[in-house]
This record gives C-alpha cells, sequence and structure tokens, in this order.
C-alpha cells in the first residue's frame, strides 16, 4: 500500500466528515480569526464585548470560541493547536460550525533575518515538510498561497502603516529537528521563515474553498550562528492589538 507521499492523487470519499462530528451553529460569525498565542486570545476574550459561542473539543480539553463586534461586523476568534494536525482539525470543525472566511497568524523562525527583521511576513508559498497537506492535496514540493489573498494582506498592512516581506516558508513538523543542514538547505531555495502549519492550512482551505489569509510574525532567530530566542517565550503579547486589528481587517476585506 502507498503512502500518502508516493500517491498522485488524494483518495475519495472520507469515511467521515466533520459534519458528522460538529454541529452547525445558528449565525455563527461569517469571518473567523485564529491565533496559537494563548495570552492573546486571553487578553481579548476579556473585553467587555466579547462573548462566548461556542467550544472545540478533545481529549485536551475544551477550547472555546468567541465572538467580537469589530466595526460593526461580529467575528469569531479562538486559539488554534500549535502543529498542523491539530490546527487543521480545529480548522475544520470551525468550517463545520458556519466559518465561511479565515485569518490565520501566529510566530515563526527566522531564516534569513536581513531580509526579514521587524517585519510583517507574508507566505506566497510553503515548503511541504509535514504530513498533514498531503491529506488535502496531491504531493508536490511546495504549495502556493492564493494571490487574491495575498493582494488583500498587502492592501491592509500597507493602508495601516507596517512594513511586510513576502516571501516562502518552510514549514516542518519537527520543531527540534530544524537541523542545520536543513536551515542551510532551505535558506538556498529561497524561505525567509520557519513554521508549523501554512503549508497544510494552505492545502485545507483550498480543498474546502474557504478563503484564507496567514501572516507571520518573526520570533527566534536561526540566522546566526548560535540560536536566538529572542521574543519567541512572549507569544505576541507586547503586540496583541497590532496583530488582532490586522487580522481583523483582512477578514473585513475578504
Amino acid at each position: 500500500m502507498k503512502t500518502i507521499f508516493e500517491r498522485t492523487e488524494i483518495l475519495e470519499p472520507a469515511f467521515f466528515s466533520p459534519s458528522d462530528t460538529t454541529k452547525k451553529i445558528d449565525d455563527f460569525p461569517e469571518i473567523c480569526v485564529s491565533t496559537f498565542s494563548n495570552q492573546i486570545i486571553r487578553k481579548f476574550s476579556a473585553l467587555e464585548n466579547v462573548e462566548q459561542i461556542a467550544e472545540l473539543y478533545s481529549a485536551n480539553g475544551a477550547l472555546p470560541i468567541y465572538k467580537i463586534n469589530y466595526k460593526n461586523r461580529e467575528i469569531a476568534f479562538y486559539q488554534s493547536i500549535v502543529g498542523a494536525p491539530a490546527c487543521v482539525t480545529c480548522f475544520e470543525e470551525v468550517i463545520a460550525m458556519g466559518a465561511k472566511k479565515f485569518v490565520l497568524f501566529g510566530s515563526c523562525g527566522v531564516l534569513d533575518d536581513e531580509i526579514v527583521k521587524d517585519k510583517i511576513i507574508i507566505p506566497v508559498s510553503a515548503v511541504r515538510d509535514e504530513g498533514t497537506s498531503y491529506h488535502y492535496a496531491a504531493p508536490s514540493p511546495e504549495i502556493e498561497a492564493d494571490a487574491h489573498s495575498i493582494r488583500i494582506l498587502e492592501n491592509v498592512l500597507t493602508n495601516c502603516g507596517y512594513a511586510y516581506v513576502k516571501g516562502k516558508t518552510w514549514t516542518s513538523d519537527g520543531i527540534y529537528r530544524e537541523t542545520k543542514p536543513a536551515i542551510r538547505e532551505r535558506r538556498e531555495e529561497g524561505c525567509l521563515v520557519t513554521e508549523m502549519e501554512c503549508a497544510s492550512m494552505l492545502a485545507v482551505s483550498k480543498y474546502r474553498s474557504i478563503p484564507f489569509i496567514q501572516f507571520l510574525y518573526g520570533a527566534d532567530n536561526l540566522s546566526s550562528d548560535t540560536w536566538e530566542i529572542r521574543d519567541l517565550d512572549s507569544y505576541g503579547l507586547s503586540n496583541a492589538e497590532k496583530y488582532m486589528a490586522l487580522a481583523f481587517e483582512c477578514g473585513l476585506a475578504m
């Protein structure tokens, strides 16, 4: 039996679907935003105009889904779980609840500090060095982001006055297996950053025909002789308002 990495096309149909495990929610917001930072989610969920509208369930416990009114539009938001399989599973179930448009943001490891430093990163493509995307798209070395979604993100960043850089990201399953030879190889291929979900999220959003935008912000630095943790352990909290506002604006513009 061939593995998913060897097949030329994905198999159909699925034995069961997200709608078999997750109920559709009446009046679920069309726009949904997510990030991996628990600190950012806690900060925004404590605001006065926010209410909990649902939960995502797993053996790890329940993840609340919240609703906020932003510029007279209701937007759902929740904390994604780090790692492609868990992140995609939550995404699938939120779609089943009723989400139609999705914005995701999170930190990444910087592979080229000279180009990336202090800029928002727009992934234009992702190296598929993980497994989840192969269940949603036939094998290929990379997967491209939607050109229309990239333009929307560029316009939002420009209008908000934030510097950005467009480039390739390396999606990897092994955070502790980002070896020096692999880092060097990915940099030579043009990867600016590395993270753990983008390739998979691009694949599932294409498969489910859901408009999807993802942006990244640099955290730890992998482009020097030694690893620099930088603000990896702050989980984006110092720029929480900036990142969430950008995500909300992207949602409105989609």
